[in-house]
């Protein structure tokens, strides 16, 4: 159109904003332009938004989502401490719930010298459907390749008995996931195992982003008491993750809606 910014013009400040990351404010000091004009051709090109560029390279983000369910499953551990009897800082203050923190923390562990005592951790390993966003959930103890491979035998039946035939997984380079007990159990159900590039946590973003929910509307919603206060809503909180909470990329409806065996269940 007579009125749009030179394509040349476009081209120098798409450059700066991949390479710098800067604002339209300061890109438009730096080349000489209106702010307004360099905001326009950032939402053109959707770069207005830095969550829109890739951290580690600039480049925009593709968003992609799996043609039907079962065809990768996102599997990934969240380390997560426990809350101590009595309840941790979030119920009474740093002052009570550092004394709770002392009481309560697990002998077995040693204590370090700086920062909390250390009361132990819990280890949420957690299978999401790439395409419905159906979630498979455990809290156990460990990330051992024994525990990793056993939750996976789990998360596999409980996407077997949904009518997902399971065709990829993706994790990250952790241990237990390079174990020959994790190849194995994945050869033996002919599921084929791709793994994260190093350091791009990303690219497993449809778990990460269930981690991210989880915290926020689980582990860290309201005051608990206890770990086991915690832990014992768990099961309804993920029940209603799955067939209840609507899903922005699902157009508000939940994973249970995308899932054959399991759509009419969730209304």
């Amino acid at each position: 159109s007579p009125g749009r910014t030179p394509t040349r013009t476009e081209r120098r400040i798409i450059k700066v904003r991949l390479l710098r990351r800067w604002g339209p404010a300061r890109i438009a000091h730096f080349l000489h332009l209106v702010p307004s004009t360099v905001h326009r051709v950032l939402t053109r090109y959707r770069l207005a938004r830095l969550s829109h560029l890739d951290r580690a390279t600039g480049r925009i983000v593709r968003r992609y989502e799996r043609d039907r369910p079962g065809e990768l499953i996102h599997v990934d551990i969240k380390k997560l401490g426990n809350i101590p009897d009595g309840g941790g800082h979030k119920v009474h203050g740093r002052a009570q719930g550092g004394r709770n923190s002392s009481a309560h923390r697990d002998p077995t562990r040693p204590r370090p010298c700086h920062g909390r005592p250390n009361l132990g951790y819990s280890y949420l390993h957690t299978a999401v459907d790439d395409h419905s966003r159906l979630a498979y959930s455990e809290i156990l103890p460990d990330e051992k390749k024994e525990t990793a491979t056993g939750f996976w035998q789990r998360a596999h039946a409980f996407f077997s008995r949904a009518g997902i035939t399971v065709e990829r997984v993706l994790t990250d380079n952790g241990s237990c996931y390079r174990s020959r007990d994790w190849r194995d159990e994945l050869t033996r159900a002919g599921i084929q195992h791709k793994r994260t590039r190093p350091y791009r946590p990303q690219t497993n973003g449809k778990v990460e982003r269930f981690n991210r929910t989880l915290l926020e509307e689980w582990a860290y919603a309201r005051p608990y008491r206890s770990e086991a206060e915690r832990r014992a809503a768990f099961p309804q909180w993920l029940h209603t993750y799955n067939h209840h909470r609507g899903h922005t990329a699902l157009k508000g409806q939940p994973p249970a809606s995308r899932v054959p065996n399991l759509t009419g269940q969730y209304s």
